[in-house]
Formats: C-alpha cells, structure tokens, sequence
C-alpha cells in the first residue's frame, strides 16, 4: 500500500480541479520543484492511486441530461448478480454499496425523463431488486 503525504494529497485536490493543470503550475501552486511534482505523479501513478484521468462535463455540456439516485433493496445474495446487471445499463453511471434500509445506491442519467422513468422501471424489474426509491436530481450545488 502507499503512502499518501499531505503534500500528495494537495496534488491529488489539484488534479480533481483541473486533471490538465500543467506540471509546472501544479509545482508552482504547491511550492515544489517541476522535478519533485513530475516524480510524485508518476509513483502515483505507478501504484494505482492515480487509477485514471477523466472528463468533467459542464453544465451547458450535460444540459439536457436528467439524472437520479437509485435507492436499491436487494434479495439475499443477490449482490453479484445485480451488479452485473446493472453494469450492462449505459445510463447507470456509479454504484455505491451502502449501509442502511438499502443496500445499493445507483446515479443515473438519461436524455429525458421519460427515458429515466423507463431505466428506473428496467432496474425495478431485474431479479434480485426487491424495492426502489428514485430522487431525481434538480441541481448539482458542489461537485468536486
């Protein structure tokens, strides 16, 4: 396992900022060396916690968009299954075990409601789901 230092976490914050940011301004906003920053990355890398870069749409880009939390009651060992399940829908975008009433928590977007509602009544179907409750999400006030 690795070791996080602070100063690796504040490298981490920036790149969840700007996963583009330069190397040499990423050195700059953390007072380190060009050469420090650039090794830092790479044992970063190098270990796999830093699993990947990705793409943060904006909000005029994701207008449109309808998204949604999926709270999700599973049958006794239906974990694996459902999971595979839902791996194979497009529009689930993340799947989070949690604790609680539910046991899965699953973040959808979809072009309309009527294609959320659809998704939502696909995943209330599948074997294994017991129950569901959908919020949809109106809009996003911190996303980091």
């Amino acid at each position: 396992m690795t070791t996080i230092s602070a100063a690796d976490r504040q490298l981490l914050d920036l790149l969840a900022e700007n996963a583009r940011m330069p190397v040499a301004m990423l050195a700059r906003r953390l007072h380190l060396s060009r050469t420090t920053v650039q090794a830092r990355l790479e044992r970063l890398e190098a270990s796999g916690v830093i699993a990947g870069y990705g793409v943060r749409l904006s909000e005029e880009a994701e207008h449109g968009i309808v998204k949604a939390h999926v709270l999700i009651t599973l049958a006794t060992k239906a974990l694996p299954q459902v999971t595979r399940d839902l791996d194979a829908l497009r529009e689930v975008r993340a799947l989070h075990s949690v604790s609680g009433s539910f046991d899965l928590i699953a973040i959808l977007a979809a072009p309309s409601i009527s294609a959320l509602d659809a998704v939502i009544d696909r995943i209330g179907s599948l074997d294994g789901v017991e129950k569901t409750l959908s919020s949809i999400i109106l809009s996003t006030r911190i996303d980091r």
